[in-house]
Parts: structure tokens; sequence; C-alpha cells
């Protein structure tokens, strides 16, 4: 996969071709609210726990700030998108291009006993390139390739993806993707593996597994408009770990099920 520069002059090459567009910004547009989610400590972990997170978006013309979940509620029916700053270099009825910048919180050997005597993954900077092409107004298929900027074991994953979204009247919509993710060595022996130091510290086997699929998920979701100013959510996801992740010591349950109910607020 590509290395960090690699990608870094790729997203300024891009960058640069997008500035040269000069069509007039819609105004910006803002949302606040908050989401309860349902999800694994960790991906591979037998136990999930609930949280409470924060949602919020600012986007003007083609540029987005926002956390999880929150860009796509902008917009009614908008793309799910991920955390972080985003912007869309080309974005037409079928293509769409552009690239992104996200802090990756890493993980924590505090976040499940299981983990305890590992290293922490640490938080890091990456950048993606994203690009998606709309089969026609209901089907569209994505790619992303996310790279660690600052080489601290995040390495590079890529992603594949296929969407559908469909009006349930003038009020909600559904939606529903499958994908599957890749990774270079680097991220599953920071995710998946034990070294010769952590294994005697863990009391965990030796593991050091290669670059290759990690996971195949799917998903189902529901927006809907509650006023002119108020929209929720729910959406539910499953999950499976693949070849070396699956059989990392650290996986106690190949499968994973991750569920939100999300309430915001959107103005201009």
């Amino acid at each position: 996969m590509s290395s960090a520069p690699l990608l870094l002059a790729l997203l300024l090459l891009l960058h640069g071709a997008g500035l040269a567009e000069t069509a007039p910004a819609p105004p910006p547009r803002f949302l606040l609210g908050a989401s309860l989610l349902s999800a694994p400590e960790y991906s591979g972990a037998r136990h999930s726990e609930a949280r409470l997170r924060p949602l919020w978006a600012y986007q003007h013309g083609r540029f987005r700030i926002s956390t999880s979940r929150a860009g796509g509620l902008l917009g009614f029916g908008g793309e799910a998108g991920g955390s972080g700053a985003s912007a869309d270099l080309i974005s037409g009825e079928r293509i769409k291009l552009g690239l992104a910048l996200r802090v990756d919180g890493g993980r924590s050997s505090g976040d499940s006993p299981r983990l305890a005597g590992l290293p922490d993954v640490r938080r890091t900077l990456r950048g993606r390139l994203y690009a998606g092409y709309a089969l026609n107004p209901q089907w569209s298929l994505s790619v992303g390739l996310s790279q660690d900027l600052m080489g601290r074991g995040g390495g590079a994953t890529l992603g594949l993806g296929l969407g559908y979204r469909a009006r349930l009247g003038e009020r909600s919509e559904c939606s529903a993707g499958a994908g599957l993710n890749v990774a270079d060595r680097r991220h599953l022996r920071s995710y998946y593996g034990i070294s010769a130091q952590a294994a005697e510290s863990s009391g965990l086997a030796l593991y050091r597994p290669g670059a290759g699929a990690t996971d195949l998920h799917a998903g189902l979701g529901l927006t809907t408009v509650l006023g002119p100013h108020w929209v929720a959510f729910a959406s539910l996801g499953m999950s499976r770990l693949l070849a070396d992740a699956a059989a990392s010591p650290l996986t106690e349950r190949e499968r994973g099920v991750t569920a939100a109910l999300g309430l915001a607020y959107r103005w201009r």
C-alpha cells in the first residue's frame, strides 16, 4: 500500500485541482446532537459496551468537519461519512472524489481486561483519499484509502463498499450497505499481533500476522426528519473478522454487532 509521503503528495495534488473550481458555495450548515452507541470493547472482543457520544458538524461548500456519523445528517439522506475534516474535490451527479484528515484515537490496554499487558496503539493523524460512484439514484460504490501520517503503528487500510438508499415518504429514508476492509502488515500487527515482549508480559501466544483482508461488514440505517430542524437516526451493523485478524489470540469473537440511536438539531 502507499506510504505516507506518497499519499500526502497525492492529496496535495488533488487539493490543488479542486481549488481550480470556483462555483459559489451554499451557505454554511451546522448540526449539534448526541447518540447512544453499543459496540464491542475492541475489534474482536467478546463483550460490548454502551457509550453516549456527542454529534456535531459544520459544512461550508466542499469543506466539512464533524464527528463520526454527524456529517451525513446535515443533509437529508446524506452520506454517513467519517469523523474529522474533509473536502470534496470533485462532486458530480455520479462521481465524488475527496480527501480527509482525522485524529485516530488508537487503542488503550485499559479498554478491556483481555488487552492487559499489551502496548497501547498510539493516537495519530490519518489521511484518507475517498471516491464514490453512483450506479443509479439508489445504488453506489465507494473506495477509501487511509494512511497513518505520523508513523505510529496505524499503517494503511483500504475499504471497499456497496451502498443503497431509498426514500420512505417525504420524511424518512432507509439505507443499507456492505463492504470489505483490507490492511497492511503494520496495521494488522498493531491491532491483532502479539510481539515477543507483549507475549511475555500478557501471557498470550506470540503472533505476527501479515497483510490481508481484516473484515466483512454490513449494516442497515433509518433517518427521519422530525421537524424543520430536528433529525433522528437508528442503525444496526454486523461485522466478521477474516484471515489473520480472525486467527489472532486477541480475537475472542469473530462476529461483532454495533447499534446506534441519535438525535440532532440542525440549522443554517
